[in-house]
């Protein structure tokens, strides 16, 4: 793929909106749609690689489960089995135990699915879950399981058909987020179903993007200007008080789209987008969405009083300094297809998956171990 530097600062214009809502800034009060930004994005980069090698007849769900584990297990190994180390610390004995919970829902793909059953992401008491986060992690991963398929099998008998179908799915699953949120709101925020029409909205851009004619310059400055307006809006103008996702999604959603569609060297978004400090975020952006959460969360954990903003800036600030060290030293390294070889990523990923699961398992069933507070009681 040629590379776009708008689209690390897309990121960024994601990222940075979602840690500053995570840190109570009032301002940002609709950055929780930075997960919707990833989430298109998503759809897009890897459908773009995906039509890319089946174009040149080299596409292998191997290839694809290797370069996803290389983007993805590194740095969330790193922060979780630090975030481990940090609750046996911090966490009373029931804490523990539903950390344990956390740790095995992310170690088989499902932390959707627990949180979903567990708490309200907008609640008071999400400030206190150290991988809450980690939910929006769990969509991508079903959605990975699911999509390299349906492009292998569709790649012959649907070729011609694939965007016709991907656009009713998209519509359904749009029609069914209007009517969960009224019916089942917690699983309409964190499950899958809800949330399919997003990525799917990347997707169709890669489509679209494959054989598109370039459209004149006056197209591509307004509705850049547009997108970028439009997820401007959605993050200082929407609040917790709105259903989520919803027919509100759209916005950023739309913007979105439209950013990845028209943005580019030559217009004015693409521009700002592209600023060394925006890609450079952007390039960092993953490592910080992991880092952020536990940050703030053991910080509240660990104060006798609530964290004043500056703190909460303070620490905004140092998720995104360990972003850049773990990006440095754990992602690149892992992302360069010399270091390893596929086969020993796959089990690589086997285990780390084994792992977490068992170290959540023994955090539950030592039922969050009350005998390290002993010392205290004596």
């Amino acid at each position: 793929m040629q590379y776009r530097a708008e689209i690390d600062g897309l990121r960024a214009l994601a990222v940075i909106p979602v840690v500053l809502f995570h840190a109570g800034i009032s301002t940002f009060s609709g950055g929780f749609v930075g997960v919707d930004i990833f989430f298109v994005i998503s759809g897009y980069l890897i459908t773009s690689i995906i039509l890319s090698e089946q174009a040149k007849d080299r596409f292998t769900l191997a290839s694809f489960y290797e370069r996803r584990a290389r983007r993805i297990l590194p740095a969330l190994m790193l922060v979780v089995l630090l975030s481990i180390v940090a609750s046996w610390f911090l966490l009373l004995p029931t804490e523990l135990v539903d950390f344990g919970e956390s740790v095995v829902s992310v170690g088989v793909f499902a932390s959707n699915v627990l949180f979903w059953q567990q708490s309200n992401y907008f609640a008071p008491t999400a400030e206190f879950i150290p991988l809450l986060h980690t939910w929006s992690l769990a969509v991508e991963e079903q959605f990975y399981l699911v999509f390299p398929v349906f492009m292998i099998f569709t790649v012959i008998w649907l070729k011609r058909s694939r965007i016709i179908v991907l656009s009713i799915l998209a519509l359904l699953s749009l029609l069914y987020c209007e009517w969960a949120w009224r019916n089942t709101p917690e699983a309409n925020f964190f499950l899958a179903p809800s949330r399919a029409w997003e990525l799917i909205a990347g997707v169709l851009c890669a489509f679209y993007l494959q054989n598109a004619n370039q459209p004149n310059n006056t197209t591509k400055q307004v509705g850049s200007l547009l997108g970028l307006l439009m997820i401007l809006f959605s993050i200082f103008f929407f609040s917790k008080d709105i259903p989520f996702p919803s027919i509100y999604a759209l916005a950023p959603v739309v913007g979105t789209v439209l950013l990845i569609l028209f943005a580019g060297a030559n217009t004015i978004a693409g521009q700002l987008l592209s600023i060394p400090a925006f890609v450079g975020i952007g390039l960092i952006s993953y490592s910080a969405y992991l880092w952020h959460q536990p940050l703030f969360v053991f910080a509240r954990i660990n104060s006798y009083e609530e964290l004043s903003n500056i703190a909460l800036l303070g620490l905004a600030v140092l998720a995104f300094f360990l972003a850049y060290i773990s990006w440095r030293w754990v992602e690149k390294p892992f992302r360069n297809r010399n270091f390893l070889s596929q086969k020993q990523v796959l089990w690589i990923a086997v285990i780390c998956s084994i792992a977490l699961i068992a170290l959540g398992s023994g955090l539950i069933l030592g039922n969050g171990f009350e005998e390290r507070f002993a010392s205290l009681r004596n």
